[in-house]
This record gives C-alpha cells, sequence and structure tokens, in this order.
C-alpha cells in the first residue's frame, strides 16, 4: 500500500513539476530565395527578430538566404514535407499546380501599389485554401517592385523581342516571352550575370531590385520602366509545425507576419526608387517605354488574362469579380 502511494505521490510530483516548467524553446530553420542584402530577406531577418522577442527565445527562426539551405525551386515543397518548417518563396512559381497562383504575374492586370494590394486582397482566400490542402499556412506576403524589361538595346516596339532569348523565372515570362516572338529560357536569379555573358539570354524582365542585386549594367544597357506587374514572394508555415506550438507562440508568430507584410510593402515602395537610382548611377539608360511597346505588351496582357482566367476556372472568377468590385 505504501509503495503504491509513494508511486502515486511521485507521479503526481512529476505533473506538477512538468506543467510548471517553460515549453521548451524551438529553431525553426527557413530558407530563402535571395541574398541577405535583398530587401525581401532583410524584412525576413527582421521578422524572425520580432519573433524571437516576442516569444522570449521560445521561438528562434534561423534564416539562410540565398538558397544556401534548399534551392528556390524545391523550398515549398520542403515546407510541405517537414524538411523545414517555414520558407518563402516566389508565388507564381507554383502556376504549373494551380494558374490562381499565377495571378500576380498577369502583365498589366495591377500595375500600382495599390491595385497589388488590392489584388491580394482578393486573391488571397483563395490561396490560402489551395495551400492548406498542401498542409501549408500563409503568414504574409511581400511584392517586388514593378516588372521591367532590360535589354542590350533600347526596344522600342515588340517586334523588337522577336528572336531574342528572353530570360523566364515561371510560367508567366515564359508564355509573355512566347508571345513576344522572344525565345523563353529558364534562369534563376543567381545565374543571371552568367546567362547573359554567355549568350545563355539576350533579354529579361524584372524588378529594379533583381537587376540592380545582379549589376545588370555589367552586361545589358537599358531598362524599360514598364510597370508590367508586381509578383510576390510569400512565406508560410507548415501546418503541423504550427500546431505544434503553443497558443501564446502561435499569436506572437502571426502579430510578426502581419508586421512584416506591412513593412516589407513600404519597403517594396522605397526600393523601387532606390534601385532605379542605382541603376542609373550605373550608367544604364532609364527608358520610359514607347506607346508602342505599352500597346504590345497590353495586348499580350489581354490574352493572358483571358487565358489565364480560362485555366483558372471557379477560382480565377471569383478572384477577378471580387478584384474588380
Amino acid at each position: 500500500m505504501r509503495s503504491i502511494m509513494r508511486i502515486a505521490i511521485g507521479a503526481l510530483f512529476s505533473v506538477v513539476v512538468a506543467s510548471a516548467m517553460p515549453a521548451a524553446a524551438a529553431t525553426w530553420d527557413m530558407p530563402t530565395p535571395y541574398g541577405a542584402t535583398n530587401f525581401h530577406t532583410m524584412n525576413i531577418s527582421k521578422f524572425a527578430a520580432d519573433v524571437k522577442a516576442a516569444t522570449g527565445g521560445k521561438l528562434v527562426i534561423k534564416v539562410h538566404p540565398g538558397g544556401s539551405l534548399i534551392k528556390h525551386p524545391q523550398i515549398k515543397n520542403a515546407v510541405r514535407g517537414g524538411q523545414v518548417p517555414i520558407g518563402e518563396f516566389l508565388l507564381s512559381r507554383l502556376a504549373n499546380e494551380n494558374a490562381a497562383f499565377q495571378v500576380d504575374s498577369i502583365p498589366f492586370l495591377a500595375t500600382s501599389y495599390g491595385d497589388a494590394a488590392k489584388l491580394w486582397t482578393a486573391s488571397r482566400p483563395t490561396i490560402e485554401k489551395l495551400l492548406a490542402k498542401q498542409g501549408l499556412v500563409v503568414l504574409f506576403a511581400v511584392p517586388w517592385p514593378p516588372q521591367g524589361v532590360y535589354a542590350k538595346k533600347e526596344l522600342k516596339t515588340i517586334a523588337d523581342m522577336k528572336g531574342l532569348k528572353f530570360r523566364a523565372y515561371n510560367t508567366a515570362t515564359e508564355r509573355l516571352a512566347q508571345l513576344a516572338g522572344a525565345v523563353p529560357t529558364q534562369i534563376e536569379v543567381p545565374d543571371i550575370a552568367q546567362a547573359f555573358t554567355t549568350g545563355r539570354v539576350h533579354a529579361m524582365i524584372t524588378s529594379p531590385s533583381t537587376g540592380a542585386n545582379v549589376k545588370a549594367w555589367d552586361f545589358v544597357s537599358h531598362f524599360h520602366d514598364t510597370q508590367a506587374w508586381l509578383p510576390k514572394n510569400i512565406v508560410v508555415v507548415n501546418a503541423k509545425a504550427l500546431a505544434r506550438l503553443d497558443a501564446k507562440t502561435r499569436a506572437a508568430l502571426m502579430a510578426a507576419a502581419a508586421t512584416a507584410q506591412k513593412r516589407g510593402w513600404a519597403a517594396s515602395v522605397s526600393e523601387t526608387n532606390t534601385k532605379i537610382g542605382v541603376l542609373k548611377k550605373n550608367g544604364m539608360m532609364i527608358v520610359k517605354p514607347s506607346t508602342a511597346l505599352v500597346g504590345g505588351l497590353k495586348k499580350i496582357g489581354s490574352t493572358m488574362t483571358a487565358e489565364w482566367k480560362k485555366k483558372a476556372g471557379a477560382n480565377g472568377a471569383a478572384i477577378l469579380s471580387a478584384y474588380g468590385k
């Protein structure tokens, strides 16, 4: 009897001690595609610092920039499979899975930060639902600066793009190149300079931020400020990893994510102005696109919007309806 009592008291003591102890700290490795000085990565580093401070160190996010832990094409699936609990990637990279993921890369659908924010509000419920089916939870999304065309000469019309080897980084840029008569070539950011130097590509459409980061002036001379679209990077977390956090830690993580999204959009606006200045300072010609070029690009945009709507089906109709309100 005494032995049973001792066992019971010991068990009770263990429960009391365990309940009094703070939850074990967790460290999350977070792969990101871009370098440590990229504004997206800097925003994420501040997000990680905010999470650590808000949780008293109970959740520590270790950021691995520049594809150093996991390469960009594998980040989403790495988070989905639990290889890492959290990660960042370009949303439109998932377009082959579902056309809805491509909505922010349709040329001339949303060509300002205000329109891009409105489009994100309209599309987020659909994006969240689709990713939830893969066990992923959306934390926040931040746009790149508006996309412009880099080339070794001024492009005055769409016809000037015909035959050019054109860098593509998702299905939207690949399709744009095809409709313009260019030759799409998949090139990741770290390989851009070498691709131009070796002649694998002659032109590309990307942000002033990426152009400045890869020192585009070393291999092209003109930046056409077309403001074609504002694609977004998205940060997601594995749903099971999120569920393992206690309620207070989860709340702190979500609050830090909301702050990171707001801060990231402001940083993107600043980045646009700063990096166009950097391009100009380093000798690049900042070209206001001709009426003919804009007209040709808008025609391509209309074609791609119609194609996207057909592919996206009910999801696309819902997003465009919400965006149009």
